[in-house]
């Protein structure tokens, strides 16, 4: 049995040292991806506003749009939440 401490063939968890919002990790990945946010927008399906309120955190990141995003920008829905 595993706690969070415990070392891992040497590795240790690494220590979150800033908060992230939502919009800031899609936004990261989508520039990570050299991608705009209109092309972003016609991969996903997803309106350009609608991926323009989510970046600002004006809008809510839901479960369905969080993975059609992460396959867009490959990667887990998981790094797109909070």
């Amino acid at each position: 049995m595993t706690t969070k401490n415990t070392k891992l063939n040497g590795f240790q968890p690494a220590r979150k040292l800033i908060e992230v919002s939502v919009g800031d990790s899609v936004r990261i990945m989508r520039e990570f991806n050299e991608l705009t946010q209109t092309e972003l927008a016609q991969m996903t399906g997803i309106p350009l506003c609608t991926i323009a309120a989510i970046e600002s955190d004006q809008l809510e990141l839901g479960p369905g749009q969080s993975e059609v995003l992460a396959r867009a920008l490959k990667c887990t829905p998981k790094i797109l939440s909070s």
